[in-house]
């Protein structure tokens, strides 16, 4: 009997070339936060067109210390999507900070610059915003996310964090290589040269990866001076710094800082991932491209699109079931994949929904309806560097096979 072929949701594309260069940072006899680190970092911002990377252990940990530099205080507010993941807002938290959620765009599912502005003016004006209620501190900042892996209405952001004097600070852990333009006569910008700081991850199942891992890019000095001497526990000199040939044994801590440093261990991955960052982005692209032809006809579902005058990162493929189409909810057709070999997921559950958000700030269903109506639709299929045509095809044949005896239309 042929066994079933199984599709994994994500695998990682790794190299002999990543291997050769952990191989020869573990004989270097260093091993945490040296020289390959500095040179991940150089290569990095350069590869963004950022004045400066600070290489972490987490996207968290890039946005925790976003946030600390650019001065949040206790019962200061953050605006940030309810259509993100946990960290986006925790990393709010972290600092006894309210986080303020924002619906998303309809069709992107990054946040609405309409919503964040008619959330800003009531705020402004003291009036009851989602489960909130005045008094309000300081609004400090906004943290767009980029959803799946395209760009934000980044101009309207600026302009929203210009008019109300706030850091714009974006969650683009989806989001390399990525692009945005304002029309098809502007310029390409690159995620990680729009924003005031921008937050990469290299988690296991990211556009690149250093297994765990992230990135702080900024133009701004100041910042990326602080979000340095704060990944470290505050220290005014870096380990490397201290222990080469030119370095001192002396350091102050001028703060109290974390531990937040990325190994040299990670930064031998993610060095050559960086340097095979547009190779796997075209890989990717690819099979949305295979994707979209596959399931172009198939009626009981909604593919995502890239917007006009945007590069899509395609770290996600989200697919939405259509309104009415299906007899059985997402978390059936869910299981029905697994049934046939085929991971999924859901990104994600808006954060309003989550118990504790519930209880800390009373938010509650119905006040955020995009986001609402939208993630009981949604399932992530597999898409990574790598993924053979067979797996592509098990996908398609498995969502077409379930669509076609499910579907009130009988689709497929």
């Amino acid at each position: 009997m042929t066994s079933m072929l199984t599709v994994p949701f994500f695998r990682p594309s790794v190299t002999q070339a990543e291997i050769d260069e952990v191989a020869d940072t573990l004989r270097s006899g260093w091993l945490t936060t040296g020289p390959k680190t500095r040179l991940f970092e150089t290569e990095f911002a350069a590869y963004v067109g950022a004045q400066h990377a600070v290489a972490v252990n987490s996207c968290t940990a890039a946005l925790h210390l976003a946030l600390e530099a650019v001065g949040l205080k206790r019962g200061e507010l953050v605006l940030v999507p309810t259509m993100t993941f946990a960290a986006t807002a925790e990393v709010v938290r972290y600092f006894d900070a309210i986080p303020v959620l924002v619906d998303c765009d309809a069709e992107s599912l990054c946040m609405s610059v309409e919503a964040a502005r008619a959330t800003l003016v009531a705020l402004r004006s003291g009036k009851p915003v989602a489960g909130l209620n005045p008094p309000y501190g300081k609004v400090r900042a906004l943290i767009p996310m980029h959803y799946g892996g395209q760009m934000v209405d980044v101009d309207g952001m600026r302009a929203l964090a210009s008019e109300y004097d706030l850091a714009l600070i974006e969650d683009a852990a989806h989001t390399l290589p990525a692009g945005y333009r304002r029309d098809a006569s502007s310029p390409w910008r690159r995620a990680g040269t729009t924003g005031d700081v921008t937050c990469f991850s290299f988690y296991a199942n990211k556009c690149i990866t250093t297994g765990e891992g992230g990135m702080a890019v900024t133009d701004d000095d100041t910042l990326a001076e602080r979000m340095r001497i704060m990944s470290l526990h505050g220290i005014s000199k870096d380990a490397w710094k201290r222990y080469t040939a030119a370095g001192s044994w002396y350091y102050e801590i001028i703060a109290p800082g974390f531990k937040y440093n990325l190994t040299d261990v990670a930064a031998a991955i993610g060095i050559h991932q960086l340097r095979r960052a547009d190779d796997l982005w075209a890989e990717r692209r690819a099979v949305v491209e295979r994707y979209q032809r596959a399931l172009g006809d198939l009626d009981a579902i909604e593919l995502p699109r890239e917007a006009p005058n945007r590069q899509h990162a395609w770290h996600l493929f989200p697919v939405r079931l259509r309104v009415g189409a299906w007899k059985i909810d997402r978390a059936q057709v869910i299981d029905e994949l697994k049934a046939r070999g085929i991971s999924t997921s859901v990104h994600w559950m808006p954060l309003h929904l989550h118990p504790y958000y519930r209880d800390a700030f009373g938010y509650r269903p119905g006040l955020f309806p995009v986001a609402e109506s939208i993630w009981p639709r949604l399932i992530s299929l597999p898409i990574f560097p790598g993924m053979r045509e067979d797996e592509i095809d098990a996908v398609v044949a498995g969502l077409r096979a379930i669509a076609g005896m499910q579907t009130t239309a009988g689709q497929g």
